[in-house]
C-alpha cells in the first residue's frame, strides 16, 4: 500500500473500497449527489481539506464533473488537488449494464491507473506501508476521555465540537470519523486536558 498525506474524496462506497485496497489515506464519500444537500459532510470535507489537503477523485463522466465542480465552489482551491481517471469504456463487474455514458468509474480502474492519477494530481506520497497501521481513535477512547457513556458526555462532545469548529449536530459516530481524519489520540487527549483546565 502507498501512504498518502492528503485525504481523498470519492463518489460512493464502491469507489472507497477500491481506493482503500491501494492507498493508506482517509477516504470520504460524497454519496453521489447527496453532497449537495449534506451540509455536515461538506463542512467535514472543508475541515479536512484545511487540515491535511483534499484530493477530489470523482468519475470522469458528466455526473462526476458536476460533483467535482460543487466541491470546487465550496472549498478554496489552495486546499484541493484534482485526480482524473482516463475515459475507459466498459462496466463494473457488479453492474448488469454500463453507466449512462458507458465509462468505467473509479471503482473499475486498475491500481496502476489509480496511483498514476494520484501522482499526477500531486499527491504527497509518504512511502510504502506495511500491515501496522497507526492507532485509530476508538469508541473506547471516547469513553476514557469522557466523550461517551458518562453523565456529562453529551455536553463535553458539544464543547469539543465547538472548539474544533465542527458541526455541533454530529452524531458520536460521525464525530469519531472526523476526529480520526483530523487528530491523533495524543492530540485529542491534549485538547481535552486543555478544555478541562479551562473549565476547572
Amino acid at each position: 500500500m502507498v501512504k498518502i498525506r492528503e485525504a481523498i474524496v470519492v463518489e460512493g462506497r464502491y469507489d472507497k473500497n477500491t481506493l482503500c485496497q491501494i492507498v493508506d489515506a482517509p477516504v470520504l464519500e460524497t454519496a453521489g449527489f447527496g453532497i449537495f444537500k449534506d451540509k455536515k459532510q461538506m463542512a467535514l470535507l472543508r475541515q479536512v481539506a484545511q487540515s491535511r489537503g483534499l484530493i477530489v477523485f470523482t468519475d470522469s463522466d458528466g455526473a462526476g464533473f458536476v460533483i467535482r465542480n460543487h466541491i470546487k465552489s465550496a472549498i478554496p482551491a489552495k486546499f484541493l488537488k484534482h485526480a482524473y481517471i482516463p475515459d475507459v469504456p466498459g462496466k463494473e463487474k457488479r453492474k448488469a449494464a454500463p453507466g449512462k455514458e458507458g465509462k468505467l468509474g473509479v471503482e473499475g480502474m486498475t491500481p496502476e491507473i489509480i496511483l498514476e492519477a494520484l501522482k499526477r494530481a500531486g499527491a504527497t506520497i509518504e512511502g510504502e506501508v506495511g500491515a501496522a497501521a497507526p492507532h485509530q481513535i476508538t469508541k473506547q477512547d471516547l469513553m476514557t476521555l469522557g466523550l461517551s457513556g458518562g453523565p456529562d458526555a453529551s455536553a463535553k462532545r458539544l464543547r469539543l465540537l465547538k472548539r474544533l469548529d465542527l458541526p455541533e449536530h454530529m452524531s458520536p459516530n460521525a464525530m469519531l470519523q472526523a476526529l480520526n481524519l483530523l487528530y491523533s489520540l495524543e492530540e485529542l487527549t491534549q485538547i481535552m486536558q486543555t478544555m478541562e483546565r479551562e473549565n476547572g
